[in-house]
């Protein structure tokens, strides 16, 4: 049987692109006064933290399309953006297939220590496997917020 934690992650992940399938494809750019982002960067940046989290803390390999980092790392934004972006189905095409990866590649290593400990950025200390899962479906929940609030 499938750990707690890979429940809940296909559970959030679901709801993240179950919900953004319903948005007008008019509001996946907008970026509302006093935001930094619009729904394209959010799904994007979950992608990218969901990769440094799951697999490179993990020791495994990331899988990160061209120009990704320069998109949707932490810090950056739509205003800055001068390259094409993926759309939302190339998006969501990608978040379902981290999320198939995540389970075939970390189920059996749910229990084990990270080689060291990681320091967030904002203090968080993450040591196992399990903590990495854990935080992705904190971030994940934050940012799937942030899309329906822009949404809205």
């Amino acid at each position: 049987m499938s750990h707690y934690l890979f429940q809940q992650l296909k559970f959030v992940r679901k709801a993240t692109i179950e919900y953004v399938k319903g948005v007008n494809e008019n509001r996946f750019e907008v970026v509302p006064a006093g935001l930094n982002n619009n729904i394209i960067w959010n799904l994007g940046h979950i992608y990218m933290v969901t990769e440094k989290f799951v697999f490179q803390l993990t020791g495994e390999k990331i899988t990160v399309p061209n120009h990704f980092p320069e998109l949707f790392d932490p810090g950056t934004s739509p205003k800055d953006w001068s390259i094409d972006t993926p759309t939302i189905e190339e998006l969501i095409v990608l978040l379902n297939e981290q999320m198939e990866r995540i389970e075939a590649i970390l189920s059996e290593r749910i229990e084990e220590l990270l080689k060291g400990i990681y320091n967030s950025s904002t203090g968080l200390q993450i040591s196992s496997v399990a903590e990495c899962l854990s935080f992705c479906l904190y971030h994940e929940g934050m940012h799937f917020g942030a899309i329906k609030g822009i949404n809205q």
